[in-house]
C-alpha cells in the first residue's frame, strides 16, 4: 500500500501569480526547493528558474517593475507574519531589502507601481502597531509618503492607477465590511476618501483600473447575499454590475477589452468571460478551485493557479485566441500515476432552524463499514472546497478505508453574507450545533462506522475541534488540533493589535463578553475530553500563539489523557517548511490511522441510531 509520502505532490505554490508586462513569464512561489522561493517559467512552456528565496524565510507576494527587468516581492521569517519588501533582477542579481526600520506587517499593494516604476505602493504597521498606513515609497529619492486610518479601520493598498495620480485601497472592519477608499497623490495635502461610504455596509474589494484611469473594477455584495463583479465610473460616481450569479464571484481580471471571472459555484469555480460586454467561449477547464488568475496584456490567454480533488495545484494556461488549456507545471505524486484519486459527493443534510448545511462527503473504496475523520475548516470564514486537501493527506487516508465528512457549517464562506454572519460573536454555538448535525448524518448512511469517528481542524478548525471533542457526547476515537485556540477570552487579548476591530466583530470583545468567551472555551470543558489527542503548534504562530496549546494540553495531561504535542520552533500559523510540513501530515495518517484503522477488531459491528 502507499504510503502518505507517496500521495504529496511534488511541489506546493502560494495563492499568487504575477505575469510579466511582455506576457512572457509567470513569476510564483514555490517551496520545491523546500521552502517558498521566488521562480518564473515561460507562458510557452519550459524549465522554471528559481530566482530569489531564503532559507528561513516565505515568499508571498510578488508583483513586477513595469519595465519587467526586476521583481519585488515580501517574505516572512519561519511564519511570524513580519514581512519584508524585497527587489531583484529577473536573473537573480540585486537582491536588495526596499524595507526599513522594526519588523512589522508590511502588505505589498496588487499592483503598487506607477508607470514610471519609481513609486512602490504598499501597508505597513511601522508607526503604530494598531494602525496600516498606506506608504508611497518614493524608491529614487527612499522617501516615504504615508496616509493613516480611521479608528477602527485597517487599510491595505490595492493599486496605483495607470497614470499614477490616484491610490486605491481598501478599509477593513471585518470580512463583511471592507470599503474602498482613494487617494489624489498629485495632492500634496490629500487625504483618503471612502467612495463607498453612502452605499452603506458590506464588500467593496477594489481590483484592476480602466487602461484610462477612468474607474476600475470591483467585487461587491452591494445587491445581494453574493459577491457580484461590478465596475466604479470615477466621473459619475456610480457603480456598474458585471455580472451577478446567485454565487460569490471570486477573482477578475481585465485587459484590452476583454474581463476574465470565476464564480464559486457550490464550491467549485467556473470561468466567464466577456469582450466589449458581449460573452466570450472559453476552453473547457478542469473542475477545481481557481486561487489566482492573471489576463495577459492582449488578452489572449490568461494564467491560473488551480487546485481539484483529482489533481494538485497547478499553473495553467488557459488560451483565448487558440481555445486552449494546457498545464504549465506537473505536480502530481507517484500514488496518482496507480491509484484512481476519490472526489467528493456535495451533499447538503438538515440543521437546526430548517436550514440545509453543505458539505463535502468522501466515501472511500468498498463497502466498508467505514471509520470517519469529520474534517473542520479554518478561517471560520472559509470554505471546505473539492481540493487536493493538506497536501495529499485527504487522498492518504481515504486510500486506508477511512471516509471524510467536511462540512461548511454556520460561518462558512460561499452561501451568502446571512449565512456567513451566524456565527459573529457565537463561535461554539451555532457552528457546533451543525457539526452535531453534521455527525448525526453519519448515523443514518449505511456505509458508515460512526463508533470508529475522529475529528481533526487547524487554526477555527482546531478550535471547533476541541470543542466537538469537550462538549459533543459522542464516541470519539481520535482528535487532532493543528494550532488551535483553546481559550477564546486569551485568543482575544493576544491578537495582533491591527485586529482589534474584527475580534470585537467577529469574535467578542474580551473586555465587555470575557464570561461568555470562557463559556465557549475548550478548555473550560477540558474535562469532558478522555480521547486521545494530537496537538500540532508552531512556536512563532502570531495568530494562535502557543499559550493556547500549552493550556488545553497541560490540562489533559493533568487527568492523564493521552496527549501527543509537536512543537515545531521554525513555524508560524500552518507550515510553510516543506519537511516540516510532511512530517506533521505523516504523523497526523499514522496516528489516525492507529486509533481508526487498528481498533477495528474492537468494534466488530458498526453502531448506528435512529
Amino acid at each position: 500500500m502507499p504510503g502518505y509520502l507517496d500521495f504529496v505532490p511534488q511541489q506546493r505554490f502560494q495563492p499568487t501569480l504575477a505575469l510579466s508586462p511582455d506576457g512572457e513569464l509567470v513569476a510564483y512561489s514555490s517551496h520545491v526547493s523546500g521552502h517558498y522561493d521566488l521562480w518564473v517559467v515561460p507562458v510557452a512552456g519550459g524549465q522554471p528558474r528559481r530566482v530569489a528565496g531564503f532559507d528561513d524565510r516565505t515568499v508571498r507576494q510578488i508583483a513586477w517593475t513595469p519595465c519587467g527587468e526586476r521583481l519585488v516581492f515580501t517574505a516572512d521569517e519561519n511564519g511570524d507574519e513580519q514581512f519584508r519588501l524585497y527587489l531583484v533582477a529577473l536573473d537573480g542579481s540585486g537582491l536588495t531589502e526596499v524595507s526599513s526600520g522594526p519588523d512589522c506587517q508590511r502588505v505589498l499593494a496588487t499592483s503598487p507601481f506607477d508607470p514610471t516604476g519609481r513609486l512602490l505602493a504598499y501597508t505597513a504597521n511601522d508607526r503604530d502597531p494598531a494602525a496600516q498606513d498606506l506608504i508611497v515609497h518614493d524608491l529614487q529619492t527612499g522617501g516615504l509618503r504615508r496616509f493613516t486610518p480611521p479608528e477602527g479601520v485597517a487599510f491595505e493598498a490595492v493599486s496605483l492607477s495607470p497614470d499614477g495620480r490616484r491610490l486605491l485601497a481598501t478599509g477593513f472592519r471585518s470580512n463583511t465590511d471592507i470599503a474602498i477608499y482613494l487617494t489624489d497623490l498629485s495632492d500634496p495635502d490629500a487625504k483618503p476618501v471612502c467612495l463607498t461610504s453612502a452605499l452603506g455596509e458590506g464588500v467593496f474589494e477594489p481590483g484592476v483600473w480602466a487602461a484610462d484611469a477612468s474607474g476600475f473594477h470591483l467585487l461587491t455584495d452591494h445587491w445581494s447575499e453574493f459577491t457580484a463583479a461590478a465596475f466604479y465610473d470615477l466621473a459619475a460616481r456610480s457603480l456598474q454590475a458585471i455580472a451577478r450569479p446567485s454565487w460569490d464571484v471570486e477573482v477578475l481580471d481585465a485587459a484590452a477589452g476583454v474581463r476574465i471571472w470565476s464564480v464559486n459555484e457550490g464550491g467549485s469555480s467556473r470561468l466567464h468571460a466577456d469582450r466589449d460586454d458581449s460573452p466570450l467561449p472559453l476552453p473547457a477547464i478542469p473542475p477545481g478551485v481557481i486561487t489566482a488568475l492573471s489576463l495577459a496584456p492582449d488578452a489572449s490567454f490568461a494564467i491560473i493557479l488551480i487546485n481539484s480533488a483529482a489533481r494538485p495545484a497547478e499553473i495553467a494556461v488557459v488560451d483565448l485566441a487558440r481555445h486552449e488549456f494546457r498545464y504549465l507545471t506537473d505536480t502530481r505524486p507517484p500514488a496518482l500515476h496507480v491509484i484512481d484519486p476519490i472526489a467528493p459527493e456535495l451533499i447538503t443534510y438538515p440543521a437546526r432552524g430548517g436550514r440545509d448545511v453543505h458539505a463535502l462527503l468522501y466515501r472511500p473504496d468498498g463497502p466498508g463499514p467505514h471509520p470517519v475523520l469529520l474534517s473542520i475548516h479554518g478561517g471560520p470564514e472559509s470554505q471546505e472546497r473539492p481540493i487536493y486537501a493538506r497536501s495529499g493527506l485527504y487522498q492518504h487516508l481515504l486510500h486506508q478505508g477511512i471516509a471524510i465528512l467536511a462540512p461548511n457549517f454556520a460561518g462558512s464562506t460561499g452561501y451568502g453574507t446571512a449565512h456567513q454572519k451566524l456565527i459573529y460573536r457565537d463561535w461554539g454555538g451555532i457552528d457546533l450545533d451543525d457539526l452535531d448535525h453534521a455527525v448525526k448524518h453519519l448515523y443514518v448512511l449505511d456505509w458508515t462506522d460512526p463508533s470508529r469517528l475522529a475529528v481533526m481542524g487547524a487554526s477555527y478548525g482546531g478550535f471547533a475541534a476541541l470543542s466537538c471533542l469537550a462538549r459533543l457526547p459522542y464516541p470519539w476515537a481520535a482528535g487532532v488540533s493543528i494550532c488551535g485556540p483553546s481559550n477564546l477570552l486569551t485568543l482575544a487579548k493576544a491578537s495582533p493589535p491591527t485586529w482589534k476591530t474584527f475580534v470585537a466583530t467577529v469574535l467578542g470583545d474580551p473586555d465587555t463578553r470575557a464570561e461568555h468567551l470562557l463559556q465557549r472555551s475548550p478548555v473550560t470543558h477540558a474535562d469532558n475530553i478522555t480521547t486521545p489527542l494530537f496537538v500540532l503548534q508552531g512556536a512563532h504562530d502570531p495568530r494562535v500563539p502557543q499559550a493556547e496549546s500549552d493550556q488545553i494540553v497541560a490540562r489533559l495531561r493533568e487527568r492523564g489523557v493521552q496527549v501527543r504535542y509537536d512543537i515545531y520552533p521554525d513555524e508560524g500559523h500552518g507550515f510553510t517548511n516543506r519537511a516540516n510540513e510532511l512530517t506533521a501530515y505523516e504523523a497526523i495518517s499514522a496516528f489516525l490511522h492507529t486509533h481508526l484503522i487498528a481498533t477495528t477488531a474492537d468494534h466488530p459491528e458498526p453502531l448506528h441510531v435512529s
